[in-house]
């Protein structure tokens, strides 16, 4: 006869003084107002470089227009500076009424986050199509990235418009299914072409100037990103079936510190300073103004 599998004492002590300090955290109008100003704080901090980053492209070559680049940086200080925004005023965010507000400050943020940094898959493949022998007009992977955006906007819009007229608990968990959904696509989009152009630049020859760099580049880029999505697409969907997990409530701080933190705020910050460089002065081929 097997006997119970019972945890010694020093454990058990530690497990019920960690789900001790978790809930005296979660339970602390001191320890939300600090968490969630720390993530204000570091939003807006990564906003910030951003900004400066895009100012110092722009005063480097402001012949060339809106480039991929700027836009990117651009679409970065943005999608930073409101969600600075959102947890720098989270007691009006969290008590807003109806509640399909909440998720309205919280999920387009996070649309937004999608559409910035799947425009460096854009890019790539652009670059993957135009290299391979497998030509594509860059319009129309242009015009594929654009309708497939205006798709997800538009779904998510009619779940927000549904949810405030009926506030259906259905409807809603269709809404952070399809959040994940969205999630893995860009996972996905990462893996299939930093992976095509990561394997592409491989095959060049040794000799090729940058080529080391813009391997780690899009190595790391794309390794960066396909995790936070990933842990996005998990995240959203734990959150969707356990409501102990919700991302959507004031007293859960400390688990919106952990989740922002490694899907927005960290991510964010390691591909600014792997994209850092400037574009060269002088016209090359590999840099491309958006039409």
């Amino acid at each position: 006869m097997t006997r119970p599998l019972l945890l010694p004492l020093p454990a058990m002590q530690f497990v019920g003084l960690a789900g001790g300090w978790w809930n005296e955290i979660n339970e602390s109008a001191q320890w939300q107002d600090g968490i969630f100003y720390t993530l204000s704080g570091a939003f807006a901090l990564v906003s910030l470089i951003a900004l400066i980053q895009l100012i110092r492209i722009e005063l480097r070559v402001p012949e060339y227009g809106w480039t991929t680049q700027k836009v990117f940086h651009l679409m970065n200080f943005i999608v930073n500076g409101v969600r600075a925004l959102v947890f720098g005023f989270h007691m009006h965010v969290f008590g807003l009424h109806p509640k399909v507000l909440t998720s309205l400050a919280l999920d387009l943020p996070g649309l937004l986050f999608f559409s910035t940094y799947t425009l460096l898959v854009l890019f790539w493949a652009e670059i993957y199509h135009q290299v391979s022998a497998r030509s594509l007009p860059t319009d129309k992977l242009r015009v594929f990235y654009i309708s497939i955006n205006a798709v997800i906007y538009c779904i998510q819009a009619v779940i927000w418009v549904y949810l405030w007229v009926n506030d259906n608990s259905v409807v809603e968990l269709i809404g952070k299914i399809f959040i994940a959904v969205v999630s893995i696509i860009a996972a996905l989009g990462f893996l299939l072409y930093g992976g095509r152009l990561f394997f592409m630049l491989r095959r060049f020859p040794i000799e090729s100037k940058g080529r080391r760099k813009k391997l780690h580049e899009v190595g790391s880029v794309t390794a960066i990103c396909f995790t936070c999505f990933l842990i996005r697409c998990f995240v959203v969907l734990l959150s969707a079936f356990d409501a102990d997990a919700s991302l959507y409530v004031l007293d859960h701080p400390v688990l919106n510190l952990i989740y922002y933190t490694l899907v927005e705020i960290l991510p964010s910050a390691l591909v600014l300073f792997i994209l850092r460089k400037l574009p060269p002065k002088r016209v090359s081929a590999q840099y491309h103004p958006i039409r």
